[in-house]
């Protein structure tokens, strides 16, 4: 049987359709239909900003199921590209006033019904993507959590594809910005030492890395400020950078590395810290997790706990709703994690034996953070393809674009926390004033 509408008529709908939002809309972005047709979205588009479409299907999958999985999906095969800028840069172009999007409103709903119809049936050949995670995505349940499978699933892509984007230090957290000029590599930086300068380290001091990454806080600590450090991950990759980098600097006599789940790690030290950790055992798991840090610091011992967070929300209920995009990145580049307020967090903390003194948020540090990885990546496009394939680069581009764009417009957040651990009563031993922290380098 073939189809109930000519390629003729879905291709002068959809120009019809266009046109009739161009006006309202009066962005600077064009759209290229299948025919190789080019479509204007605004009065005076003069960008090389373009939306391909590969086929009536696109718009019948977009029709059928209006989700943002759904158009993952179809720029994550190819069906539909962004050319003339990386993702961020189309953000950018893409946006129009709230006044023209009211006028969208006024767009007659019948001429969109008749004009979207020859699309009903219209199917693109998009099946399930392969990079997405198989297993329970959310891990809301702490008996049937496998920590190390969603770690794995989403650090071992590969040392190489992290180095196209992360910068020299391969720091895969917000950069701290002294100056809103400066360059990521100067910004990762200078994180770490401002997370050392919080932790107040000393020589001498014993200090765990829980979740160390490719190891830059643990060399830094140590190099920087005399301290013994040690670091545990559950990746493989992270673990292998990590072992090399430490022998290359010469730093075996101080700085160590393992394998290891954090509730099973056993040992005192002198500081702790948690930089981009929390996110990925799941709120459940709070108590167990900051009541295990406390365990192994010394009495007046100082942990600083760094971690994206969420909007508070009014209920349990809507707390615990899956918003689309959550969805997108516990499917394809986050399993089992999830955000808290820092509220929350700073609560569990206390039950947990700490004293809060400190919360800063570096939201926008992070914005800016991940716009550079975004466009790093994008510069790298042929590399990263070549390294993990065209499907997951995509996947991780569009990532990096939405979480800039999460970061700058508020809608997830970043905290640091330092607290220390209050075993006894009496006085905290923390200095009166900041002015630790930002005394010349």
């Amino acid at each position: 049987m073939g189809l109930p509408f000519s390629a003729k008529t879905q291709l002068q709908s959809i120009k019809e359709i266009l046109h009739e939002v161009a006006e309202p809309l009066d962005m600077n972005v064009s759209v290229r239909l299948w025919n190789g047709e080019i479509v204007p979205l605004g009065k005076k588009v003069d960008s090389d900003f373009i939306i391909a479409i590969s086929g009536p299907g696109v718009v019948g999958s977009l029709l059928r199921w209006p989700t943002l999985e759904t158009l993952v999906r179809l720029y994550a095969t190819g069906h539909v590209e962004f050319e003339g800028g990386d993702l961020i840069e189309f953000s950018e172009a893409l946006k129009t006033t709230r006044s023209n999007r009211q006028q969208l409103k006024q767009i007659s709903k019948r001429m969109l019904v008749k004009r979207t119809l020859p699309f009903l049936f219209a199917k693109t050949n998009v099946s399930d993507l392969r990079e997405g995670f198989r297993d329970d995505m959310v891990g809301r349940n702490e008996a049937k959590r496998k920590n190390s499978d969603y770690i794995q699933f989403h650090y071992d892509v590969g040392n190489e594809f992290y180095k196209l984007f992360l910068g020299k230090e391969m720091q895969y957290t917000c950069g701290y910005f002294r100056d809103w000029n400066n360059s990521l590599d100067q910004a990762q930086h200078d994180k770490l030492d401002m997370i050392c300068r919080k932790l107040r380290l000393q020589p001498g001091d014993t200090m765990l890395d829980i979740g160390c990454g490719w190891g830059g806080l643990i060399c830094h600590a140590a190099k920087h400020y005399g301290a013994k450090s040690h670091g545990i991950t559950l990746s493989n990759e992270q673990y292998a950078f990590t072992k090399a980098k430490i022998e290359q600097l010469g730093l075996t006599d101080q700085v160590s590395v393992e394998i290891c789940d954090y509730a099973d790690h056993n040992g005192m030290y002198d500081k702790i810290s948690s930089i981009g950790m929390s996110e990925h055992i799941g709120i459940a798991n709070y108590p167990r997790y900051f009541a295990k840090i406390n365990s192994m610091l010394h009495d007046r011992g100082v942990m600083l706990n760094h971690a994206i967070a969420r909007r508070a929300k009014p209920t349990a209920k809507s707390a615990r709703k899956i918003r689309p995009e959550r969805k997108f990145l516990l499917k394809y580049i986050f399993p089992g994690s999830e955000l808290t307020p820092v509220g929350m967090t700073t609560d569990f903390m206390e039950n947990s034996g700490f004293e809060v003194h400190d919360v800063e948020s570096w939201r926008e540090h992070y914005a800016l953070t991940t716009k550079f990885w975004c466009q790093n990546l994008s510069a790298n496009k042929e590399k990263a393809i070549e390294l993990v394939g065209a499907e997951r680069y995509r996947l991780w581009v569009a990532y990096l674009a939405g979480a800039s764009g999460g970061f700058t417009n508020g809608s997830i957040k970043l905290f640091q926390v330092v607290a220390t651990k209050r075993a006894s009563k009496g006085l905290s031993g923390m200095p009166p004033t900041r002015d630790h922290l930002y005394r010349a380098a």
